[in-house]
């Protein structure tokens, strides 16, 4: 028993050396322990396992995690968690909070906002399970680093829904058509379908047809999975390679070719948000945007102090009443309706900024000026500005134009004028976002010919739906200087390095903006410095979940600026050529010669 026993442990000690031998553990032993004894590290077992670390298998993801979490709205929205095998351990690796986005407009009824609340609640639901249940399963195995292939996955699984949904929608119009009686005519053909207008009361009609609007973009019940699931990968990817998430997105955008330098995206910070149910509606909100020479903690500080300033100027402090007044029922009452007045408007909206009406524009970007000008700044050197039209929100359909203010309309052609009109008279505005429908394809052509090399034109409505954005490699979206990019539903990383690397090719500026109902999630910095992104749209300086992200950019220029690989920022315009006439056209009718895309450009 004795002999067999030792026979049997020489037979391990073989079979134990062949194993580490195979693997290549003696040479790899000696290496380390010649390459560390010269150093005499003060904690060798550490220093040992940082050597031997790198010869360790790459991580695999093990499982996610859905989460019904809030957002800084309070609406629900998806949290995804990735739990990566690392070293024969499963370690919870990141996690993200997606940002929700609702088409409802401001002025909703009660029942539609009611609706939208109950589809959210159940797409997020439905998001909560793909994650722990399809995706966890189909993911698991794969490396986070893979993310062209991750986002692969996603998008097949996503076109999968898509089908099953349709196939369901199309079995329902079946079943109704059978369940329905055939002999009732259509509506069209009964008596009395056109009734003749009474006599004297006038009918709204156009004085010229528009384009329709498009529908609004059908949302998968669930998507958020997707979106969440991709940038909660990328975020691991970036974790298990000991990079910043920023320098991931980069390396993934540039096929692994790191970048010397980076650029910080400009910000486009929201000081007021117009209500729209003020007298002006053509203003939804003014952001400050600091010059190029400015840091971006300098161009905070400053835009900061205007805020305070224009704040000051808009509510002035109301004056005290008299003693005996506030002795009496009646100067109590008058006091406390100067308080509330004054409070209403310093209510700050889930963009982060202050909520005022606004009367008059002119008014308003006078006293930005006066705010500018009393501490020793002045717009168009020190600061500029950027309007958001949200001019979506004013077509009013009976009479085909726009409502820019109370009971005044104006016509597409019009609405082109009147930003030229603007511009020339207040030309520190450098950009406009959505100054038209997305549906006026001509009149934003013209908008760009006559302002394009001087304020940036940009769409954000018209790139709501990402994954429409592209066809045939071109983007489906009016002449424009650029467009703002939301990572929602079921975007992804892979779309959206896609995107910017057809904006980049045709010359179009990126901005990445942030959806009404954010999280406390600060990855889209990282996204926005990654991509190259030209602008960054936050809101305001106000809410947690704003500010964590105007914080993360601070830490991001501290860093690339120790690392020496902070690039500063250039603001160039893009001036566009006015499309050639027909040919049949008197030559004073052509497009003039100044207005050249090689025209220099700049500020």
């Amino acid at each position: 028993m004795e002999a067999e026993g030792r026979q049997l442990l020489r037979a391990l000690r073989i079979e134990a050396a062949e194993y580490y031998r195979g693997h290549g553990v003696p040479q790899r032993m000696e290496d380390a322990l010649n390459t560390l004894f010269p150093q005499r590290p003060a904690d060798l077992y550490g220093e040992l396992a940082n050597y031997l670390s790198k010869f360790s298998k790459a991580p695999v993801i093990s499982k996610l995690v859905g989460r019904k979490v809030l957002d800084g709205v309070g609406q629900p929205t998806l949290e995804v968690e990735t739990h990566c095998t690392v070293k024969n351990y499963e370690k919870r690796i990141c996690s993200v909070v997606m940002s929700s986005h609702s088409q409802t407009l401001e002025n909703a009824l009660p029942e539609t906002i009611e609706a939208d609340e109950k589809e959210r609640n159940h797409s997020v639901n439905t998001a909560v399970e793909w994650v722990n249940e399809s995706l966890s399963t189909m993911l698991r195995d794969m490396k986070p680093t893979d993310q062209c292939e991750v986002d692969k996955m996603l998008g097949e699984y996503f076109t999968k829904k898509v089908e099953e949904k349709e196939e369901i929608r199309k079995r329902e119009e079946e079943k109704q058509e059978e369940e329905s009686p055939s002999c009732i005519p259509p509506a069209t053909a009964l008596p009395g379908g056109k009734k003749a207008a009474k006599q004297g009361k006038k009918v709204s009609v156009p004085e010229k047809m528009i384009p329709p609007a498009e529908p609004a973009e059908s949302v998968l019940c669930g998507s958020l999975a997707i979106g969440g699931t991709s940038l909660a990968i990328a975020k691991a990817g970036a974790t298990v390679n000991h990079v910043p998430l920023y320098l991931h997105i980069s390396l993934l955008k540039h096929d692994q070719d790191s970048p010397k330098e980076l650029t910080l995206p400009l910000p486009m910070i929201t000081v007021l948000n117009c209500e729209k149910t003020a007298k002006v509606k053509l203003v939804k909100e003014v952001m400050l945007i600091p010059p190029v020479q400015l840091s971006f903690k300098q161009g905070l500080e400053r835009a900061l102090d205007i805020q305070k300033e224009f704040m000051r100027l808009l509510d002035p402090p109301s004056k005290e009443p008299s003693p005996r007044a506030a002795d009496s029922k009646k100067g109590k009452a008058q006091n406390t309706g100067k308080k509330s007045a004054q409070q209403a408007s310093k209510r700050i909206s889930c963009l982060g900024c202050p909520v005022t009406g606004c009367d008059n524009l002119e008014q308003l970007l006078l006293l930005m000026q006066t705010a500018c000008g009393n501490i020793r700044l002045e717009l168009g050197t020190d600061m500029y500005l950027a309007i958001n039209c949200a001019a979506h929100e004013l077509m009013d359909y009976s009479k085909g134009k726009y409502e820019i203010l109370t009971g005044t309309f104006k016509s597409p052609d019009e609405m082109v004028n009147m930003y030229v009109e603007l511009t020339d008279k207040f030309p520190f505005i450098i950009a406009l976002i959505d100054p038209l429908r997305k549906e006026d394809k001509q009149q934003w052509s013209n908008i760009c010919c006559a302002l394009g090399s001087k304020c940036f034109l940009i769409a954000e409505d018209a790139a709501t739906c990402i994954s429409k954005l592209k066809i045939d490699q071109k983007l489906n979206v009016p002449t424009c200087s650029g467009v703002v990019l939301k990572y929602i539903n079921q975007t992804k990383v892979s779309d959206l390095i896609e995107l910017t690397g057809l904006l980049d090719g045709q010359r179009q500026i990126t901005i990445l903006g942030s959806p009404d109902g954010e999280s406390s999630d600060d990855s889209l910095v990282d996204l926005a410095v990654g991509l190259g992104a030209r602008f960054i749209k936050l809101g305001g300086l106000s809410r947690g979940e704003r500010v964590t992200k105007y914080n993360r950019l601070l830490a991001i220029e501290e860093e690339l600026a120790e690392n020496r690989t902070l690039r500063e920022a250039t603001l160039e315009f893009i001036a566009f050529a006015e499309e050639s006439q027909p040919e049949e056209q008197p030559p004073d009718e052509l497009a003039p010669s100044t207005a050249l895309p090689d025209s220099p450009t700049g500020s």
